[in-house]
């Protein structure tokens, strides 16, 4: 298949208006039809060994997000500690969740185990493995973008949280947790570039020609 130009566009317009959104979601439910959509796209990431290593676990429940976001309270609070200063008092102020204003929550889990011990691919980088379970997140958040729903990857939670509301088998492991919703607007620019957290680095001072090349 070859594509034209006007998709090819529209790809990169997805993909540089894709934000990590954890704010102004509204309460109007995902159609199923556009959920199914959306593990569709996940489904389909690469994986090494095309051993397909994810699970998708879909939260609607509220009393389930409500002991997910008692969860993130702890760990944030643990979290907000490791800062110091103006830094605290920054990182207080800002949204990083919004696991109860989502109407949907998914956690996308990894079974290393799926297709045995030895998987063409991983033989010599075993970690392989996640990295081809963090491929569909990226999928399913580009297909969220595409569907004008907003995502937010809460990682500020400890496993085990999870493990236990969702009753996850010990022996998978957890790629993330992340809420979907629609929302009130699409920020021009990512939150933490807004507030002054961080600026994006210039693409220019992450690219190496032939070897690597220090700081200059």
């Amino acid at each position: 298949m070859h594509f034209q130009a006007h998709q090819r566009d529209a790809l990169y317009d997805i993909i540089f208006n894709r934000r990590d959104v954890r704010r102004d979601f509204l309460p109007t439910p995902v159609p199923e039809d556009v959920v199914q959509r959306l593990l569709t796209a996940a489904h389909h990431a690469p994986s090494v060994g095309f051993m397909q290593p994810w699970d998708f676990i879909v939260i609607k429940n509220h009393a389930t997000r409500a002991k997910i976001k008692n969860g993130f309270l702890s760990a944030n609070e643990a979290s907000a500690q490791m800062f110091e200063g103006e830094r605290q008092t920054l990182y207080r102020s800002l949204k990083l969740e919004g696991i109860e204003e989502a109407p949907l929550g998914i956690c996308i889990t990894c079974d290393r185990s799926r297709t045995g011990n030895v998987v063409l691919g991983r033989t010599i980088k075993p970690e392989m493995d996640l990295y081809s379970a963090v491929c569909a997140v990226q999928n399913l958040w580009l297909a969220a973008r595409a569907e004008n729903l907003g995502m937010g990857w809460v990682s500020i939670l400890e496993d085990q949280v999870l493990y236990d509301t969702l009753n996850i088998p010990e022996h998978l492991d957890i790629i993330g947790y992340f809420c979907i919703g629609y929302v009130k607007a699409f920020q021009a620019s990512p939150d933490l570039e807004q507030v002054g957290w961080q600026n994006r680095r210039s693409l220019e001072d992450a690219i190496h020609y032939e070897s690597w090349q220090p700081d200059s």
